[in-house]
């Protein structure tokens, strides 16, 4: 049984992380909900900004810069330019089939089966079952040795996402040339 702990006993950083979570949901939710294309990024951009609160909540500065600055600051407006570029309008607008809609909220909805099984099975970190190694990975030394060792493989397709999503944008800013 889930217990909805007493507001009065909550600590800052508990309604601080309670905010967040708050604000994170809803601008998530409405990043997708939201019909308008520049009000998507918007909340995007609330959203990202929040999760970088709860990286600070984790005492991870770093990330937490590196968030505001790579994803609000680069992504998120190379997304603002290309929708600008687009000039989206309702009648322009390409109306997905109804197949579509329902095999996206089956794989919605069996990602979501599959994350709740993974956080059902997994161990609270409070036990002490997990290793501790003492080191300091808000160093950027440690992080960049990390990352260019142990997580090679996933930083490098990291990057190759990255230049597809470039790539992606610049074909879609591109006008086509109608035939006449």
């Amino acid at each position: 049984m889930i217990q909805i702990p007493n507001i009065a006993n909550a600590t800052p950083i508990q309604i601080i992380f309670s905010v967040l979570s708050i604000v994170t949901l809803a601008t998530a939710f409405l990043a997708i909900y939201s019909k308008k294309p520049m009000h998507n990024a918007i909340y995007l951009v609330i959203c990202f900004a929040s999760i970088s609160g709860h990286y600070l909540l984790l005492n991870a500065q770093f990330l937490a810069f590196v968030n505001l600055i790579v994803y609000i600051g680069a992504i998120m407006i190379l997304m603002v330019f290309t929708i600008m570029l687009m000039n989206l309008n309702n009648e322009d607008e390409v109306h997905k089939p109804r197949v579509t809609r329902l095999g996206a909220i089956v794989l919605f909805c069996l990602m979501c089966v599959v994350l709740i099984a993974i956080f059902m099975n997994s161990k609270p970190i409070a036990d002490g079952s997990y290793d501790v190694t003492g080191e300091d990975y808000q160093s950027i030394n440690v992080l960049g040795k990390l990352l260019l060792t142990d997580y090679m493989v996933p930083f490098e397709f990291a990057s190759v996402l990255l230049l597809v999503a470039m790539i992606g944008a610049v074909l879609l800013s591109k006008k086509e040339k109608s035939e006449k």
